[in-house]
């Protein structure tokens, strides 16, 4: 938990006796403290005031979020379950944190670690219900970390899940000046029999693909292996069609937080009854991560023209030579979650996730499986 360590108000010490803490022996004198040591007690006491009201704000039903105890609590009945089978995951955002770090932009990261949790929740028909996390630095620098919780609430609020508590670790001498690194873990369920994969997927069900809000948070070790080649800064201006049409540095481009999927997908779901399956497409792209969510004897056929392909990705190939293999299989070059829909519902279903603000389209089909789990047909648009 985010808890405030209290110190204990003791009586001052005679420094005069060599038997106690920072007293003298054979005339030299300690007078250490924990501060003194890298950690400021009183810093991390700051951070837990600064962030109280952002926390606050993701109070959902089955949590009434107050944090500075020891553990986060969650009712499952008041959040109107009644057999429900608990679903939990846990990520990271990767080095996506060397750009925020690197370029001092620590808002949206947060929102970064909560939906590379919950959209791994939602693929297997899960509501997302909290969200814990884990904060660790050399030092604490109390605004940074106090930019990167409140983007941590703002990803539970786009979710619908509570933050009831985190840790966050000062440890000097384990990270380099001003580095962190971030985990989240988030709890979900769906009541029994609901869950997803469903066990009637068959040959012939469609793949719809949800459009990604750019790279998300996978494969920037080899995006920022790209900036170094192209010979920019962070600071340059975007050298690609920027979607915000906002005129912003690389940096603030590639940081574009990842889209989180649930409450559409959720929707989705519960009004058409015509989902079967879902894949959140991260590390490994469509190759790796559509056939986690297929029974073996099927495979993928997915039409990459249909693919609305951000123009990141186009400036990720050129400038690295990378070839579209490699693309897919890093990155999720446009498509954030692929759905598999029964055939005669397939329109229901993307009208339903456009109802809800997300660009969905017809990818392809599933097929008997021959060989590769995704066959791909034509080009992506890079």
């Amino acid at each position: 938990m985010y808890c405030e360590r209290q110190e204990n108000p003791a009586q001052p010490m005679k420094q005069s006796d060599p038997s106690l803490p920072g007293g003298t022996a054979g005339g030299k004198s300690n007078g250490l403290t924990y501060a003194t040591a890298g950690v400021d007690i009183d810093a991390g006491n700051a951070l837990v005031e600064a962030i109280k009201p952002a926390v606050r704000s993701t109070s959902r039903p089955g949590a009434d979020v107050e944090i500075g105890g020891f553990g986060g609590l969650f009712d499952l009945k008041a959040a109107g379950f009644d057999d429900p089978v608990l679903v939990a995951a846990n990520d990271g955002v990767g080095t996506k944190l060397k750009l925020a770090i690197d370029s001092g932009l620590h808002e949206t990261v947060g929102i970064d670690l909560v939906a590379m949790c919950v959209n791994d929740l939602v693929v297997q028909g899960a509501e997302p219900l909290f969200f814990l996390d884990y904060f660790a630095t050399g030092k604490l620098d109390v605004e940074a970390a106090t930019a990167i919780v409140k983007g941590i609430a703002e990803g539970c609020r786009i979710a619908g899940c509570a933050l009831i508590g985190g840790e966050t670790a000062e440890m000097p001498g384990m990270y380099q000046a001003g580095d962190y690194d971030l985990a989240g873990f988030a709890v979900g369920a769906a009541e029994r029999g609901s869950l997803l994969p469903a066990n009637d997927i068959a040959e012939g069900d469609i793949l719809i693909g949800l459009a990604s809000s750019g790279v998300h948070s996978n494969g920037f070790s080899l995006v920022r292996k790209v900036i170094q080649l192209s010979g920019l800064s962070l600071e340059s201006p975007c050298p690609f069609p920027d979607p915000s049409g906002e005129g912003r540095s690389l940096a603030e481009a590639l940081l574009t937080p990842t889209r989180i999927y649930v409450k559409p997908v959720l929707a989705a779901i519960r009004s058409t009854g015509a989902i079967k399956a879902l894949a959140h497409i991260t590390g490994g792209g469509l190759i790796e991560n559509v056939p986690r969510a297929l029974p073996k004897g099927l495979a993928a056929r997915v039409d990459l023209s249909r693919v609305p392909v951000p123009a990141v990705f186009g400036w990720l190939a050129a400038q690295g030579g990378i070839a579209e293999r490699e693309m897919i299989r890093t990155f999720n070059c446009g498509i954030g979650m692929v759905v598999v829909a029964h055939a005669g519902e397939a329109d229901s279903v993307i009208e339903a996730l456009a109802r809800e603000g997300e660009t969905a389209f017809a990818l392809g089909e599933l097929i008997a499986r021959d060989g590769e789990a995704v066959v791909t047909q034509k080009r992506l648009a890079l």
